[in-house]
């Protein structure tokens, strides 16, 4: 079985000059790898401490989505502009390479109290602490951070007060 690092590709100068592009869809190409990938975040305390996963646009919903079914945990997205019907609430945030906004559901927040976050990348922290302020705002506890990769030279790590888990730190 190849290691997932290995599954991880880079692409320079996207989506913009200057930025090296993580690409963790490689590793869907593996179905073995993937599995223990879902196998370990799924286990996590996080995980097991949370009434909810909220899984951020867009690669976070396929991580997201398998950790949901096998903790058998509701899942809640994340979603970029005009994505989402309904009563939304809405957060922007800067990335390194603009800006953006995610929305969430409203009503799919009522329901609980405490949630999981979990996306593939954690780079600069910007969606994270996106996902993090719409949850404050609307009185929700965070449990903690899944991710498949973070890049430890941009910091986002130090930006959080709950906890993070990083399965692979480049």
């Amino acid at each position: 079985m190849k290691k997932f690092e290995d599954l991880i590709n880079t692409y320079k100068d996207f989506p913009e000059k200057g930025i090296d592009f993580k690409d963790v869809l490689g590793i869907l190409h593996e179905p073995k790898v993937f599995n223990e990938i879902i196998m370990s975040m799924s286990a996590s305390k996080i995980i097991q401490n949370s009434e909810a996963i909220i899984s951020i646009d867009a690669r976070g919903f396929i991580f997201g989505s398998a950790v949901s079914l096998i903790s058998s945990k509701p899942m809640i997205v994340a979603r970029k502009p005009g994505k989402l019907p309904g009563e939304i609430v809405k957060q922007n945030y800067n990335l390194e390479y603009g800006e953006d906004s995610l929305s969430i559901q409203k009503s799919s927040l009522d329901k609980f109290n405490n949630f999981a976050i979990i996306d593939d990348i954690l780079a600069t922290g910007g969606t994270v602490g996106c996902v993090a302020s719409l949850l404050s705002k609307n009185d929700k506890q965070i449990k903690g951070f899944l991710t498949v990769i973070e890049l430890i030279n941009l910091g986002g790590r130090s930006k959080f007060n709950f906890p993070i888990e990083s399965l692979l730190k480049m």
